[in-house]
This record gives C-alpha cells, sequence and structure tokens, in this order.
C-alpha cells in the first residue's frame, strides 16, 4: 500500500516526523497505528495533546513545567529553598527527582549557550537567576548543566553571574559510571573521574 503524498495520511507523517527521534518510516508507523486504532483511543491522544498545551505553562520563579503559575516544586514548602539546581531542560529535571536525594529547588534554563546557534544569555534567560539570587535566602547554586561544550560554556558563564552575590557554586560531578569496568571508560570519561575525585 503506497502512501499518499498529498493526502490527509501525509499530512499526519509530516507533522509526527517533525518530533524529535521520528524519523520518516518510525512517524508512518505511528501513523498507520492511528489509523487502525479505535476512533475513541486516537481521540485521547488528541484530546492529551491539546490538554498540555492548553494547561501547562512555564513556572514563573523556576521555568520547569507547570499547571498553574508555580510548578510542584516551588510550591513544596517542605523543600530546601536555600539551594537552587540549575538544569538545561525539564527532563533533566525530572531526572535528578527519579533519582532521589536533592530537596532543594530548580531552575530550568530551556538551553544552553551556543553562539554559533544564535542563543545567547538573553535566550537562556540568565536574568532569571540572578534576579532569584538578588531576592536574597541563597546560599548553594550548583550547575548541572549537559558535559557538552555548550553545558560548559553555560556553566562557566552562569558561575561568574552567581559569584559576586557570595552564594557557593559548585559544579555536578562527571565521571566513571556505578557498575561500569574502569578499563572500558572513555579517556573524557576518565579524566572527568580523576579531577572530579573527593575524600574518602
Amino acid at each position: 500500500m503506497g502512501v499518499d503524498q498529498q493526502g490527509l495520511l501525509a499530512r499526519l507523517i509530516g507533522e509526527l516526523v517533525k518530533l524529535p527521534g521520528i524519523g520518516r518510516k518510525t512517524a508512518q508507523r505511528l501513523a498507520f497505528h492511528l489509523l487502525k486504532a479505535e476512533r475513541e483511543e486516537a481521540l485521547r491522544l488528541a484530546d492529551a495533546i491539546r490538554a498540555v498545551k492548553d494547561g501547562l505553562s512555564f513556572c514563573r520563579q523556576c521555568r520547569n513545567i507547570a499547571e498553574g503559575e508555580l510548578c510542584e516544586f516551588c510550591s513544596d514548602p517542605k523543600r530546601d529553598r536555600a539551594t537552587i539546581l540549575v538544569v538545561e531542560e525539564p527532563s533533566t529535571l525530572y531526572a535528578i527527582e527519579r533519582a532521589g536525594g536533592y530537596r532543594g529547588l530548580y531552575h530550568v534554563l530551556l538551553g544552553s549557550l551556543s553562539p554559533l546557534d544564535g542563543v545567547g544569555p538573553s535566550d537562556i534567560r540568565a536574568q532569571d537567576l540572578v534576579d532569584r539570587l538578588k531576592a536574597g535566602g541563597i546560599e548553594e547554586v550548583i550547575l548541572a548543566t549537559n558535559p557538552t561544550i555548550e553545558g560548559e560554556a553555560t556553566a562557566i558563564y552562569l558561575t561568574k553571574l552567581v559569584k559576586p552575590f557570595g552564594v557557593r557554586v559548585s559544579r555536578i560531578a562527571y565521571g566513571v559510571p556505578v557498575g561500569m569496568d574502569i578499563e572500558y571508560a572513555d579517556e573524557v570519561t576518565l579524566l572527568k573521574s580523576i579531577e572530579g575525585r573527593r575524600e574518602v
């Protein structure tokens, strides 16, 4: 069965292929799945997408995903309000939450500095973090940007912004994962492990 090149199915495939990690073949499989699915099942997906677009926005304080003005973490009175952990994306925030152990607040940049792609300090809204520090009460900022060139550049830039406020600035450690044989680690991972060593 050939896929129509200009009809409704092609339109659906064209929209699905825009999603991250979805190639043309996967988009076609998803489109055919939706076509064969019960009408109610397909419409539940459409309704869930509409509800997310209509009902979610970004937290006015940390820029995480929120259903109201504040996200679930900023509105939780039990969180440690003296610590802010900075991440590039909400998905990283939720990965850290799943790991457990961190009970402070967050700040989501929604990107990282990348001058070649035209992403500068205003695009990651670094001033929002500065405004939170100006309000007082913050003792430590933990930088958890990705270990990429852009993530490192972002961490260096934010460190320069945060230091004048007299708060402690730390960077999450990188290195050999738990359960991995050291001999199989790549050179960059080993170097980061040695640089990030701690006293025992």
